[in-house]
């Protein structure tokens, strides 16, 4: 059994920042791609950040130049710092890491979602 828990939304105030930590753990065997999603009310699921294994990246144009991934394999964590914070930024984030579990496949797995707030 693999599990996905997120630590560390909250409220913030727009230009503040906020630091996203999503820990894995459970039968891993590896763990390939690690991510963001995130949903907003009313619109859909957009793509935040993702970081492979190798440590290359990508982002969502709209937050390139003030999100940055990283991720720290040692201890199966992915982290979201998210700086000069916009009220557009305000939704519901998940962590999702594509795992091989022991003696089996590869999945993608997901964390329970937290939310981040930003007020104008």
């Amino acid at each position: 059994q693999v599990q996905l828990v997120e630590s560390g939304g909250g409220l913030v105030q727009a230009g503040g920042s906020l630091r996203l930590s999503c820990a894995a753990s459970g039968s891993i065997a590896s763990i390939n791609a690690m991510g963001w999603y995130r949903r907003a009310p009313g619109k859909q699921r957009e793509l935040v950040a993702a970081i492979i294994s190798g440590g290359s990246t990508n982002y969502a144009d709209s937050v390139k130049g003030r999100f940055t991934i990283s991720r720290d394999n040692a201890k199966n964590t992915v982290y979201l710092q998210m700086n000069s914070l916009k009220p557009e930024d305000t939704a519901v984030y998940y962590c999702y890491a594509d795992i091989k579990i022991m003696r089996g496949s590869e999945y993608r797995f997901w964390g329970q979602g937290t939310q981040v707030t930003v007020s104008s």
